[in-house]
C-alpha cells in the first residue's frame, strides 16, 4: 500500500500541512508514525479523509483481452498466466474479466463496467499481462485515472501475450479511418471549388 509523507497527503487533499497537523492532534485524521516518530499516511487514511470506502473492502480483478473470438487460446493463456502470478503472491482475486474487442475500441462494455467500478472506488488492483491488453493507446492516462480513485494497475509484463497481429490490425484500422477523413476533405474541397458563390467571393466579385 502506498505510503505518503504529510506534504504529499496535504497536497492530495488540497489542504495545508498545518491543517493536517491540526487534524492529527484533534483525532480527526490521526497520522501513523515510524519507529523514529516520523508521521506518515497511507491510502486508507486518504479514503477516510474523503469519506470513501477503505481499501480492505475493495476487490482485486484480473483483466484479459483479445481482439477476436478466434484468439480464445490467447485469452485463456493470459488468464492462466495472471492467475499463476497472483497465486504465487498469495493475492486473492474476486473477479476475472475476459474481454473480446479491439484495443482501439473505447466502447467495450466489460471494460467500461470495470472503469465504472473503479470510479465507484470498489476496485483495489487490476492485474493485466501487458499495457495494450488494457488499452492500445493512452495507457498512462488511464493508469493515472485509476490511481486518482485509489486503484492500482499492475502490469505483469509478459510481452508474449501482446499479439503482433493485433498491432498490425489496429494500425490498419487507424490508416483506414484517416484515409476516409482525407478522402472526405478532398471531396469537400472539390465541392467547395465547384460552388460559384464561393468562387465569386474568392475572386473578389460582388454577389447580390
Amino acid at each position: 500500500m502506498k505510503i505518503m509523507k504529510p506534504s504529499e497527503m496535504a497536497k492530495r487533499l488540497g489542504i495545508t500541512i498545518q491543517t493536517l497537523r491540526n487534524w492529527d492532534k484533534s483525532g480527526k485524521l490521526p497520522a501513523k508514525r515510524t519507529v523514529s516518530n516520523q508521521r506518515y499516511y497511507n491510502e486508507d487514511d486518504y479514503l477516510k479523509a474523503i469519506n470513501a470506502e477503505p481499501l480492505n473492502e475493495r476487490y482485486n480483478v484480473i483483466y484479459a483481452r483479445v481482439s477476436t473470438r478466434n484468439q480464445q487460446d490467447d485469452l485463456d493463456n493470459q488468464v492462466e498466466f495472471l492467475q499463476e502470478y497472483v497465486n504465487a503472491k498469495g493475492i486473492i482475486v474476486s473477479e476475472v474479466v475476459t474481454d473480446i474487442g479491439s484495443g482501439l475500441n473505447y466502447k467495450r462494455k466489460k471494460w467500461n463496467k470495470l472503469l465504472d467500478e473503479v470510479m465507484n472506488r470498489k476496485v483495489q488492483t487490476i492485474y493485466i499481462a501487458y499495457p495494450d491488453r488494457f488499452i492500445r493507446f493512452g495507457f498512462d492516462w488511464f493508469e493515472q485515472l485509476c490511481n486518482k480513485f485509489g486503484t492500482e494497475i499492475v502490469v505483469v509484463n509478459n510481452e508474449k501475450l501482446s499479439s503482433e497481429e493485433e498491432v498490425v490490425q489496429d494500425l490498419i484500422s487507424i490508416i483506414h479511418v484517416f484515409s476516409y477523413r482525407v478522402y472526405g476533405l478532398r471531396k469537400y474541397k472539390k465541392k467547395v471549388g465547384e460552388d460559384k458563390d464561393v468562387n465569386h467571393i474568392q475572386n473578389g466579385d460582388k454577389t447580390d
